[in-house]
């Protein structure tokens, strides 16, 4: 048997002496296979021996293609990775990580990382990944520390006294106002949010920014998951500053005119001025073009979408052309590129000024500063911020004569983001925007990596036209394939939904827009200020109904496939192959594929997540059954924001409303001023029954409903399910039903006779249930498993003691009227 060291120095000259290509060879190891014959391995090595030369040519190999990764620069791709990977633990923890802790891991992986110099490039990667990591967890902390929004901890009608900030109208006539509290009576919060958004219907004349106004209004916190695992509204609304939700009754009274803002810093009052601008656009652009065309062409410029109707946000959505009214790559570039082309054009015209002076660099100064004024009109938004930040490099990038467009740029942004905001990494916003761009980026990289071939079309100038819009078709096409495949997985992650006729709509649509939408809406805003735009608003307009018209007709193919919730492993092992297919450079790429394909195959193989035999919404008010591929409900119209949202997590979308019951004279009548009052002897009695009767007619997997009292169901494993909508038939309920919810927020959490009870006190606290009922006894699944994180916190809060988590007092089994 040959010495083992002798043959790795063998096999380490071999490896040395056949180098693989840079760009996607294939590894060493098939290359040492085809050099060693096989009759003298067999001669000079069993078969542990050619194991180890096997394993060891792999190590050498994936060691080589690590150090050509990092002499392309690709670690350097890889940081907004391990940041955003830092704050998704953060956020995604049970409980806050100790501050202490993640700041000791970041001083000791830093400076590791800093002092092992020479280590190997495996370690100083390694090193590399914790000491970013880290910095995510702790810009993560930083960012909640910095939030610090205080959040209505229930549902109340208060007289508010604020400030305006912000405003937006819908497609209904409605306002929309950001609202920053001043005070608030009858009752006084003691826990008050400092701003919340306020709903206003039917006002003549909207409020300006800035003015204080005064109104009754009822407040709401913000919703927590539809179901365990959904997106938690509070979340956002946390990281937004927004502490409640409400509207107002009536109209509100203006207190006193903006005037002088006198209150804030400069940049306070610099950010009102930008929003008041920002609404005196959006509103000339509602007046010049009326409908959805209007309100298509102001979200295009101020990124103000509600003012869009559902069915024509809908179509969009169907036909998969959403990206169009979100303020992203495709608007910041279409707008920096027009004005890059058409200001470069104009000095090139002018002999001397092209012959003196750089025209190249003044137009990209000149797209620079036009994108600059898009960015701070357009709202902020995420996807409009990743697409600033990243033309901001670009159009750099070429005044100091560097390439443009690169990966590089794509992490630069991505890294600003980050350190700005982390909890954007869990957005779908920030990860399709990405996702997007890394997969166009990448696709473009590699497109002019070929080898080139001239087509023998293009000697005949004839043929040239012909040339030159299959190119542009192509272009669009495959951008749009990129596009599309690429967001796909957080499309099905996030809303439950995968728009099957993407190409066909962009194929018709991004022409309408590249030639006519943008170009004349970038020269309307142009003369907006010295009012000569309205001609250019109303091509801009014509090219917009097109667009539209080509969303509705696209969308009435259908082709919008519905995708329950995936496995919890799917989506976290489909994005690593995806990063890393899309930011390595050598073969090592391929690896990404395999593991998208490989997960993609399993998911597929094994069985469906199981679904939900019975839902409970936070505040108790909608409970639906699971029944034959359709949801049973005990509303007869369920509020739509929290069933749309059970009907995509389930991908079911039938819908059985209850049986209403006749009214019976039997039964105790309980007016409003006599709600919550205890039921004698003989009206429990008469409940009872009366439950008892409808259990019969609610049918297999149905609800049975006595008209604002309560409803009654026979769940899938034959026990009694009882919804009541007042205290006062707790006592039946629970002697009747195996599990009993109400909307009330009661003093105790469990009925006497043993029955499950689910109140509005408990249910805020444990947010949505989902429970299944196939196991002997139910499994009941809660939204929140504890409300230490920051954004849970005033789900705990007890109004009464003024301290949070506080005790649910259990029920006395003295009491006659408990159950």
């Amino acid at each position: 048997m040959p010495n083992l060291e002798a043959s790795d120095r063998q096999l380490d000259s071999q490896n040395q002496a056949e180098v693989a290509d840079r760009d996607g060879g294939f590894p060493a190891v098939i290359v040492v296979a085809k050099a060693i014959p096989l009759s003298r391995t067999q001669d000079q090595a069993t078969f542990a021996t050619r194991l180890r030369l096997a394993a060891n040519s792999v190590r050498l190999d994936i060691v080589r293609l690590v150090e050509e990764e990092a002499a392309h620069g690709r670690a350097l791709l890889f940081v907004p990775v391990y940041i955003g990977l830092g704050a998704i633990f953060w956020f995604k923890a049970g409980v806050d990580p100790p501050p202490q802790a993640v700041f000791a891991a970041l001083l000791i992986f830093a400076g590791a990382f800093f002092l092992k110099q020479h280590a190997e490039p495996g370690l100083r990667h390694f090193l590399l990944a914790g000491m970013l990591t880290c910095s995510g967890m702790a810009l993560a902390q930083c960012e909640a520390w910095r939030a610090s929004t205080v959040m209505l901890d229930s549902a109340v009608t208060t007289t508010i006294t604020g400030r305006i900030e912000r405003r937006e109208s819908d497609d209904n006539g409605r306002w929309r106002y950001v609202v920053a509290l001043e005070a608030t009576e009858k009752p006084t919060i003691r826990r008050a949010p400092e701003r919340v958004t306020i709903f206003v219907r039917k006002q003549p004349q909207p409020f300006q920014l800035g003015d204080r106004m005064q109104g009754r209004v009822r407040l709401t916190p913000a919703a927590g998951p539809a179901l365990p695992g959904l997106n938690d509204f509070a979340f956002s609304a946390y990281f937004n500053g927004i502490g409640a939700n409400g509207f107002a009754f009536g109209a509100p009274t203006l207190i006193s005119p903006s005037g002088d803002i006198d209150n804030g810093t400069i940049l306070d009052r610099a950010d009102i001025w930008l929003a008041g601008l920002r609404n005196s656009i959006g509103d000339r652009i509602r007046k010049t073009l009326p409908g959805d065309t209007g309100a298509f062409a102001a979200a295009l410029v101020t990124d103000e979408r509600r003012a869009i109707s559902d069915d024509t946000t809908e179509a969009l959505r169907t036909a998969g052309l959403t990206h169009i009214i979100a303020i992203s790559g495709l608007n910041m570039a279409l707008s920096a590129g027009i004005f890059y082309v058409g200001l470069r054009y104009a000095l090139s015209l002018l002999f001397g000024v092209a012959q003196a002076w750089p025209t190249k660099k003044i137009a990209a100064i000149g797209a620079l500063i036009t994108v600059t004024a898009y960015y701070l009109i357009s709202g902020f938004g995420v996807s409009a911020e990743r697409a600033f930040i990243m033309m901001a490099i670009m159009l750099v990038a070429v005044l100091f004569d560097r390439p443009s467009l690169s990966l590089r740029n794509v992490a630069l942004s991505a890294i600003v983001i980050l350190v700005l905001s982390p909890s954007q990494a869990l957005g779908p916003s920030f990860q399709m925007s990405y996702a997007a761009t890394l997969a166009l980026v990448s696709g473009y990289s590699l497109w002019t990596r070929r080898r080139h071939r001239e087509s023998i079309f293009s000697r005949f100038r004839v043929m040239r036209p012909l040339l030159f819009v299959s190119r542009f078709f192509g272009g669009i096409l495959s951008t749009s394939f990129l596009g599309g495949a690429s967001t796909a997985i957080f499309s099905i992650e996030h809303f439950h939904r995968l728009s099957t006729y993407g190409l066909a709509a962009n194929l018709a649509a991004m022409p309408i827009v590249s030639f006519i939408v943008m170009p004349f809406g970038m020269a309307a805003m142009l003369l907006m200020p010295f009012g000569l735009d309205g001609w250019f608003w109303q091509i801009t307009g014509e090219g917009l109904d097109l667009v539209i018209i080509i969303a509705k007709t696209v969308a009435a193919w259908g082709g919008n496939i519905p995708f329950g919730r995936m496995p919890v492993w799917l989506f976290p092992t489909f994005i690593a192959g995806f990063v890393l297919m899309t930011l390595l450079k050598t073969w090592l790429r391929h690896t990404g594929v395999l593991l998208m394909i490989g997960s993609v195959v399993v998911a597929a193989l094994v069985p469906d997540v199981r679904k939900p035999d019975l839902m409970i919404s936070e505040d108790g008010t909608l409970v639906a059954l699971r029944r034959d591929d359709a949801l049973t409900s005990n509303r007869e119209k369920p509020p739509d924001f929290i069933f749309e949202q059970w009907q995509r997590a389930l991908a079911m979308t039938d819908h059985r409303p209850p049986t209403m019951l006749p009214p019976d004279s039997q039964l105790p009548k309980i007016s409003k001023s006599d709600r919550n009052r205890r039921l004698t002897a003989d009206e429990q009695n008469a409940v009872r029954k009366a439950m008892d009767a409808a259990l019969d007619k609610a049918g297999e997997g149905g609800f049975a409903c006595q008209k604002r009292a309560w409803c009654v169901a026979v769940l899938s494993n034959g026990e009694m399910l009882v919804t009541i909508e007042d205290a006062a038939y707790l006592a039946p309920a629970c002697d009747t039903a195996n599990i009993v919810v109400t909307p009330i927020r009661l003093r105790l959490d469990r009925c006497r006779s043993g029955a499950m009870l689910f109140t509005g006190a408990t249910l805020q606290r444990t947010g949505s249930i989902e429970m299944d009922l196939s196991a002997n006894k139910p499994i009941a699944t809660t939204a929140f498993e504890t409300l230490a994180r920051p954004w849970n916190l005033h789900r705990g809060y007890d109004w009464r003691t003024g301290t949070f988590g506080a005790p649910i007092v259990p029920a006395s089994p003295a009491s006659d009227n408990d159950g």
